[in-house]
């Protein structure tokens, strides 16, 4: 569900060889909670901007975005000392982010133009423009970087963008108010959360069509892959639970319950744990994924949306 502050927001994902680290956007304080992953603690608290809404760590780590909706920019964050090192001026109301596998490019929906800002990473300079759907929220790439996948809020639909010509190929028919979107590690499958049909649709990206429709709980928002395919994470928000999908029947094999207001998740790089961040509870929950129960709670800012993967690498 759309906060009253805006949308949802997100988290990143990577990889350490020291320490691990989640950066939650806390929205309605404009600020980023830095949680070192290893006891869950809090370490750092970045203010940010207006109305934070999605995080993308770069895939070497050194670099978390941020995109706030309400003053229409990307913040840089140097991960190694947890400063703002930039300032990026994109479209209006900028909401969904994603770093391109090879870290040249960063991707951001803007929800107020309907479209999609591309950024250099070397410059921090918007180098293109793209029209995508209407309110367009959650995107991601593909593993190979070839394409791009936006959830477009008001009409249903999912963007397909080539990553090469910067163009929209194909647009995709999902659910009613589709949101949060993540691609299988092989790149065969896109999961898109749909929240006012309480589903799931699975997009088959050979054909561009959607070749299954999954019942989760009610207003389901961040979606998850884990890293072999196999398991798939939904946060509930007005259920209050994660759904666990199985990939291969799409059935549900489990449903967890967390706190109040689940809306981005993201996996621990071992696969071992998942962070939920419960929007209403100002909490992020820790979830063993090979028992599947909650077996911590951290308190981080208001209204943590952590839409998309979190978690960065520090080395």
């Amino acid at each position: 569900m759309k906060k009253i502050f805006t949308h949802s927001i997100l988290m990143i994902l990577g990889y350490s060889l020291t320490a691990q680290t989640a950066y939650i956007t806390n929205q309605a304080d404009g600020t980023v909670s830095v949680i070192n992953i290893a006891n869950n603690n809090v370490t750092s608290t970045i203010p940010v901007g207006s109305s934070p809404a999605c995080v993308a760590v770069s895939p070497d780590g050194n670099r978390a975005y941020v995109s706030n909706e309400f003053d229409n920019t990307v913040k840089v964050i140097n991960t190694t000392n947890n400063t703002v090192s930039a300032t990026i001026i994109v479209g209006s109301k900028p909401y969904g982010i994603a770093v391109s596998p090879d870290g040249n490019k960063v991707y951001v929906s803007n929800d107020g133009p309907n479209t999609v800002s591309i950024i250099n990473s070397s410059t921090n300079i918007v180098t293109a423009t793209v029209s995508v759907g209407t309110d367009p929220g959650g995107i991601c790439i593909s593993p190979d970087g070839s394409k791009a996948y936006v959830a477009n809020y008001f009409n249903n639909t999912v963007s397909v963008i080539d990553c090469n010509s910067i163009t929209v190929v194909a647009t995709v028919t999902v659910g009613s108010y589709p949101l949060g979107v993540d691609v299988s590690p092989d790149g065969s499958k896109v999961y898109v959360t749909n929240e006012f049909t309480n589903t799931v649709s699975v997009i088959n990206t050979a054909t561009n069509t959607v070749s299954a429709t999954i019942r989760v709980g009610d207003y389901p928002e961040g979606v998850a892959v884990n890293q072999d395919g196999s398991k798939v994470y939904v946060a509930n928000e007005l259920a209050n639970t994660v759904s666990v999908i199985n990939s291969t029947t799409n059935d549900i094999s489990a449903t967890i319950p967390v706190g109040v207001g689940p809306y981005g998740l993201a996996l621990s790089p071992d696969g071992k744990k998942i962070y939920v961040a419960n929007s209403d509870a100002g909490t992020v929950d820790v979830i063993n994924t090979t028992n599947n129960t909650v077996i911590g709670t951290i308190k981080v800012g208001n209204s943590p949306l952590a839409f998309g993967n979190f978690i960065s690498i520090h080395k």
